[in-house]
């Protein structure tokens, strides 16, 4: 199939997943990943109405950034090193992928300079991963989201998790139940707005973390074909 068509299916099967779950399906933004994949992907993705895409290279979003239009929304997904911050800070949309202080107060500094608040995610290791960037236990996340409170440029807008790679996506169901618990319970009063975001989901399992509360699902493969 096209990018255009599948674009469209797994639009049809988050909303699907939305009536499943009696969730509106306004409320979860798809993002089409699109990394390594060529700028004519893109506009044929963007052509069939995908408005938010993501990146996982710095170098590489910044060269796609000037060859597509203007109103697209970009999110950051990927590591990203404090070197790097500078040449993203008022170009994305959102930074998901924040798992240090140290990158923080990167962030607060560079979106200082450029007089913005920057919007940003703590990238939370939920299933505990090795290979996995993100945060721990629960207290380191409390402690740095209580440290990232006076940072004064950046605003914590909610929670990213990368799931494990499973055959069966009902295997990552408590790893998308844990992240919203994290989000509602104990961290709630950390994040200002009426909406926590909760970044969740990806081309295998994305259905499932809609119906358990994502309102970012990360969706690569499943658009562009794989890698």
């Amino acid at each position: 199939m096209s990018v255009a068509e599948n674009y469209y299916q797994v639009q049809n099967a988050v909303n699907a997943a939305c009536m499943r779950a009696g969730r509106d399906p306004s409320e979860v933004t798809l993002i089409a990943v699109s990394k390594t994949k060529p700028v004519e992907m893109l506009k044929e993705a963007y052509d069939a109405g995908a408005r938010h895409f993501g990146e996982n290279r710095v170098q590489e979003l910044t060269a796609k950034m000037p060859e597509l239009p203007e109103d697209i929304r970009w999110h950051m997904i990927g590591h990203l090193q404090s070197n790097k911050v500078k040449y993203i800070i008022g170009a994305v949309k959102l930074i998901h992928s924040v798992d240090s202080l140290h990158l923080a107060e990167e962030i607060d500094r560079q979106a200082q300079k450029a007089g913005i608040v920057q919007d940003i995610l703590l990238e939370v290791n939920v299933a505990g991963e090795e290979s996995k960037f993100g945060t721990g236990d629960i207290e380191e996340n409390e402690a740095l989201i209580r440290a990232f409170s006076g940072l004064t440029h950046i605003k914590l807008c909610g929670l990213m998790t990368v799931a494990p790679y499973v055959e069966d996506p009902e295997l990552n169901r408590p790893v998308f139940k844990k992240l919203k618990e994290l989000a509602y319970g104990g961290m709630r009063r950390y994040f200002p707005e009426d909406r926590v975001i909760l970044s969740m989901g990806m081309s295998g399992d994305y259905t499932v973390a809609v119906e358990e509360g994502a309102t970012h699902v990360r969706v690569g493969s499943a658009i562009f074909g794989e890698r």
